[in-house]
């Protein structure tokens, strides 16, 4: 949120200004999103999911999916049409379901805070995301009842966030050290215009 021009990252309910990407099924059913999920992980590995967006827009039987089963505690099934979901207990769930469940719990945080309904997002996704897995994201967003207004590359947002859109035409390494992933992408900054070169 943007307080007196300065941009603010918003705390959620549980006080962390960061929401772990994890939901989980527990034994009544009942869905649990971010921290709450993260602390069930121990207990309920089989039904905890975590890093979906390795998962979203892609196949079953794609070599990075292949190479990610053996580390993940939750079971990866192909979808009819040969997509990557996941099995919980006897229910196979698309990464744009488990995904909009996160949207959904950012959704509730922004709207505790500001006091009035969210309709519309930006979504940051990894610069190396390509068309499917972008169209994935906003399908995400739709499910969890929202408007994706725009997707953007997590570099540029960081680049943003530092207010770096007022400065002179420049060029702008910018590492992101994630949970699975260490990227690096070189941004190219023209008139206020953002590229990922």
């Amino acid at each position: 949120v943007l307080e007196g021009g300065e941009p603010t990252v918003i705390h959620n309910q549980e006080g962390g200004r960061t929401t772990p990407s994890m939901v989980s099924w527990n034994n009544e059913g009942d869905i649990v999103v971010g921290a709450a999920s993260k602390r069930q992980m121990v207990t309920n590995p089989q039904r905890t999911v975590f890093g979906i967006k390795r998962l979203i827009g892609a196949k079953a039987n794609d070599p990075d999916v292949q190479r990610l089963r053996p580390t993940l505690p939750y079971a990866i099934v192909p979808a009819k049409n040969g997509d990557a979901w996941v099995q919980i207990a006897d229910q196979a769930l698309s990464p744009q379901e488990i995904s909009a469940h996160i949207l959904a719990k950012i959704r509730q945080v922004a709207e505790d805070y500001l006091g009035e309904s969210v309709t519309e997002v930006v979504v940051t996704v990894p610069a190396y995301f390509d068309d499917v897995q972008r169209q994935a994201t906003k399908d995400a967003g739709a499910i969890a009842g929202l408007t994706v207004r725009a997707i953007l590359n997590e570099p540029t947002a960081a680049a943003l966030a530092y207010g770096l859109q007022h400065q002179q035409n420049q060029r702008l390494a910018v590492f992101d050290l994630g949970g699975g992933t260490f990227d690096i992408s070189i941004l190219a900054i023209e008139n206020g215009v953002f590229e990922v070169l």
